[in-house]
């Protein structure tokens, strides 16, 4: 029999009654049907005095799931998307994301869709892309401190008041750049639209085997966002005498104190998205984000005579 899991944000009623009617559908379709809550990928933030995260990031992987499973439907927004990621990731699953959440940028399909998508799934009508995901370790010497997975992005800043910090990185084999700004952000592709395009970076296509580090209000003019290849490593030392706070996707972080360093590297497993349809990137940004809308006059105005 073949096996599909069911992430839920079991703390919103509509995912759960949701997941209950996928559950009873799947199950009528032939499937077994694990079912976990998102908040096993939820890492969350360390406490400061512990070395939390040192299993690697492997650890978020539900006890129930395995590579011969079909896929994994997601029930929730964006953060149970993060969350799902780094329960499915490392061992290859394809996640069916369902929205029931807000925004629903990560989303593939939607409630008002969902006898349709789940006929898809019973017929095996769909296919897979993959997106880039990134290894967050925070290192002490060659000890690892803590290790997540990251879709989106890491940011790394002082904490609680925003301030002035300076950063030593090294991208690859090249040589060091120094960087004063309130904080930086490593993201993917996928995290361009994210944080990082907030903080003024380029929105990246997903397919684009690249990286971003963008500053966060940079003190210099020199200071801009930089992509480069996303098989480069980066080395981020923060040359500040405080301790710092990182965030990782915004749901998980720790502090890293001026005698650790943080390696971002990329994943050797990808995300892998489950697509009932081409998906087409431009028309998502135009959805969800207003770009490249046609301009429109302010409501009242009107062509001046003889223009």
């Amino acid at each position: 029999m073949p096996r599909v899991g069911l992430i839920v944000n079991d703390g919103k009623d509509l995912a759960i009654t949701t997941a209950n009617a996928i559950e009873e559908r799947l199950q009528n379709g032939g499937f077994e049907v694990v079912r976990v809550s998102s908040s096993g990928g939820m890492v969350g933030f360390a406490n400061p005095d512990q070395h939390l995260r040192s299993l690697g990031y492997a650890a978020c992987v539900p006890p129930l799931f395995n590579a011969d499973m079909e896929l994994a439907v997601v029930l929730g927004g964006d953060g149970t998307v993060l969350s799902a990621a780094r329960q499915t990731a490392p061992i290859g699953v394809p996640i069916l994301t369902i929205n029931t959440g807000h925004l629903g940028f990560l989303a593939e399909a939607y409630l008002k869709d969902l006898d349709a998508v789940l006929e898809q799934v019973i017929e095996h009508r769909w296919t897979v892309e993959e997106r880039t995901l990134l290894v967050v370790s925070v290192m002490r010497g060659e000890q690892r401190r803590w290790e997540v997975l990251c879709l989106n992005e890491m940011a790394l800043h002082r904490e609680p008041l925003t301030s002035m910090c300076h950063f030593e990185i090294a991208i690859g084999r090249h040589a060091p750049v120094d960087i004063a700004a309130d904080g930086v952000i490593l993201s993917s592709p996928t995290g361009s639209t994210a944080y990082a395009l907030s903080a003024g970076g380029p929105v990246i296509t997903p397919d684009c085997p690249v990286l971003q580090l963008t500053p966060i209000a940079p003190h210099s003019l020199a200071s801009r966002a930089l992509v480069f290849n996303d098989r480069e490593p980066v080395t981020v030392f923060p040359a500040t005498p405080e301790r710092l706070m990182m965030v990782v996707d915004g749901s998980a972080g720790c502090y890293v104190w001026p005698e650790d360093r943080v390696l971002i590297r990329r994943s050797d497993h990808p995300v892998r998205f489950v697509r009932l349809a081409d998906h087409e990137f431009f028309q998502v940004l135009r959805n969800k984000l207003g770009w490249g809308l046609p301009h429109v006059a302010k409501p009242g105005s009107a062509p001046e005579q003889g223009r």
